[in-house]
């Protein structure tokens, strides 16, 4: 059958995001390809969306659909888009038209990985969520996503989809086969509509939380009328129990009711002391681990829950709630219920920094990391000496996670830490160190830096790792790094030509992106130089400089 127009340029699209994830691979972020790739297959986006609001892409184990038609289909394991999309557990992609060059340039910089030879710490959907892109959404297959750590992971994850589809099968046997036994009686059954179904649910939900919340005014009446201590306490432990039923049961807006009402008491002088005290207790309460399970229970489920009152219930919290909510970070099964829980966690850990680095002990790797990122969001400086002590945590990527903290928080108390992180035995260790000096940008970070890049084995580093610490060191637009910088274009030798050159290519990149124009004549003469990668990056930079593109 034919393709639609719309299908075809559908199809067109997926072809382009193909070809660009090769290109993105291939080229430095500055060269003329590697932006004419980005632009183009912006382009193609925007057409598309001058009469379509969205893209949605479903996705197979070896082939992609647009709108029901098949546009990519590929039953080899190599090369596979689709498989590639599909063993992270990624079943549908949706570009939205508000797309933004840069969110596309990010999404094609993360799917131009390589997982497989590359020391990449996480899975694709993780990156995407770390993203948290406005207008790329993605839906996922949590039964299939499988710890990267695991070996085979993509044959795992295929014996996956056949146990599915053996689910289904015998499921279709077990209802043919009942068809087949003994008679059935006939019984007249009046179907429900849609409509009623929904009427139904709205009742039943409706109900619940009506008798709650009139349960909950009953207990308010109590405390209003209350004879003494005796009452309070009888009224604290209704009040207790009717939190945890609704908390069970998923009565959030109804749970901020109360708050609010308790709130009311005590800014109301009219209440006593013991009221007050009684009101001041229920915080604490919500923080307690069986009401923190609950609703771990309640995130895990995939409930909807409209996140301005998940953060009016967060603000509820108090201090005593930062242990359960680490517990269940760690046991939380979907991605979802964890983004919830680290937000959560940012606004509270703000009350109490050294309860929540605690969680930096976890065995957990994953845990830790996540910990190590709250603690960034919260950008408090007494988070730094818990930092400190786990930079040479034996996970890599929770390594990379303290040291790009350490790198945001600054101060002078990290600079040796990050210092020795440049030696790490793992290049993406010693890359996002790097990176980290660059955010703290000092002078004693500039000299470090400088130091390390003239040290004798710097030469022999990984080309991609020489660009990454040229590109930290683009950051001091200074004439110290400029002249350091032009030393290095201009430096002759006999011996590992291959080596220097490389240099050399960096060097030229690091200029490209400082913007000086006095580098120009120098990289003119390399416009013609008989090493290509000397000439492609003399040639990029030159045109970044004068045109700044």
């Amino acid at each position: 059958m034919e393709l639609t127009e719309e299908t075809k340029e559908a199809k067109d699209i997926l072809q382009n995001i193909i070809k660009s994830k090769k290109t993105i691979r291939m080229y430095p972020q500055n060269n003329p390809v590697y932006v004419k790739t980005l632009e183009d297959s912006y382009s193609k986006f925007r057409s598309f969306f001058d009469y379509k609001d969205n893209l949605s892409l479903k996705i197979k184990q070896s082939s992609i659909y647009y709108d029901a038609e098949q546009i990519y289909y590929n039953p080899d394991k190599e090369d596979n888009l689709a498989l590639f999309f599909f063993k992270d557990g990624l079943r549908e992609i949706t570009f939205k038209s508000g797309l933004l060059p840069d969110e596309l340039e990010e999404f094609l910089k993360i799917i131009s990985l390589d997982f497989d030879r590359d020391a990449i710490d996480d899975d694709i959907v993780t990156l995407l969520w770390e993203k948290d892109f406005q207008n790329i959404h993605y839906i996922v297959d949590e039964a299939f996503l499988i710890d990267a750590d695991e070996e085979d992971y993509q044959a795992k994850a295929e014996e996956k989809a056949k146990e599915k589809v053996t689910d289904v099968d015998d499921l279709m046997k077990a209802y043919t086969d009942g068809f087949m036994g003994s008679d059935v009686k006939t019984v007249s059954v009046v179907p429900l509509t849609d409509n009623d179904l929904h009427t139904l649910v709205k009742e039943l939900e409706k109900d619940s939380v009506d008798k709650t919340e009139k349960l909950f005014s009953i207990i308010f009446e109590m405390i209003y009328q209350n004879e003494g201590r005796s009452d309070l306490d009888e009224a604290l432990l209704f009040l207790k129990d009717t939190l945890r039923y609704a908390m069970k049961h998923g009565e959030i807006r109804v749970i901020l009711d109360v708050m609010k009402k308790s709130r009311g008491v005590i800014d109301d002088p009219s209440r006593t002391d013991e009221e007050k005290k009684l009101m001041k207790a229920l915080p604490y309460f919500l923080g307690d681990e069986e009401i923190v399970g609950y609703l771990a229970d309640l995130l895990d489920s995939g409930i909807e829950i409209d996140a301005k009152v998940f953060e009016e219930f967060t603000n509820c919290l108090e201090k005593n709630s930062i242990p359960p909510l680490v517990k269940y970070l760690g046991e939380l099964a979907t991605i979802r219920a964890r983004k919830y829980v680290i937000e959560a966690l940012t606004v509270i850990g703000r009350k109490d920094v050294p309860t929540l680095a605690k969680g930096l002990d976890d065995q957990r790797w994953y845990v830790v990391r996540n910990i190590i990122y709250i603690l960034r969001k919260i950008a408090d400086k007494r988070g730094v000496e818990y930092l400190l002590r786990i930079a040479r945590h034996s996970d890599i990527r929770v390594r990379k996670e303290v040291i790009k903290t350490l790198g945001e928080l600054g101060g002078r108390e990290v600079v040796q830490t990050l210092r020795e992180c440049l030696d790490d035995a793992d290049m993406q260790v010693r890359v996002t160190a790097a990176k980290a000096f660059a955010s703290i940008g000092s002078e004693a970070a500039k000299k470090i830096m400088l130091e390390k890049i003239s040290g004798k084995d710097f030469k022999d580093k990984n080309f991609e790792e020489k660009r990454e610490f040229f590109e930290v060191i683009s950051r001091w637009k200074d004439s110290e790094v400029f002249d350091f910088l032009m030393k290095i274009l201009k430096a002759r030798s006999f011996f590992s030509r291959a080596k220097l050159y490389e240099s050399k290519a960096c060097a030229a990149f690091s200029l490209g992106l400082m913007g000086n124009k006095d580098a120009l004549p120098a990289l003119d003469k390399f416009r013609e130089s008989g090493n290509k990668l000397m000439r492609d990056f003399a040639c990029a930079a030159i045109k970044k400089i004068e045109y700044g593109q």
